[in-house]
């Protein structure tokens, strides 16, 4: 894949959501519609500060485009619509 953002953009890899909970319990599929909100940066624009390639970030729930490369589904997203990176 060779993918570069332009502006202050990032592609963006969601992260799957856990099937279980932290006590064991198993979530059926059908349980969580909503997709995750949290996901790997794959690729950073020359214009994005303070954001790598490698970060996990999390976002606003309805931003962002949806692109498919490679038949993997990825968001590009505006700088703005990151709320922050987990370390």
């Amino acid at each position: 894949m060779n993918f570069e953002p332009l502006g202050k953009r990032v592609l963006v890899e969601r992260e799957e959501e856990l099937k279980t909970t932290a006590s064991g319990i198993i979530i059926p599929d059908n349980a969580s519609k909503e997709k995750p909100s949290q996901g790997k940066v794959v690729a950073v624009s020359k214009e994005a500060e303070g954001l790598s390639v490698g970060d996990t970030v999390v976002f606003a729930k309805y931003s962002g485009s949806e692109i498919t490369l490679n038949d993997k589904k990825y968001l590009v997203l505006n700088t703005e619509d990151i709320l922050g990176i987990i370390k």
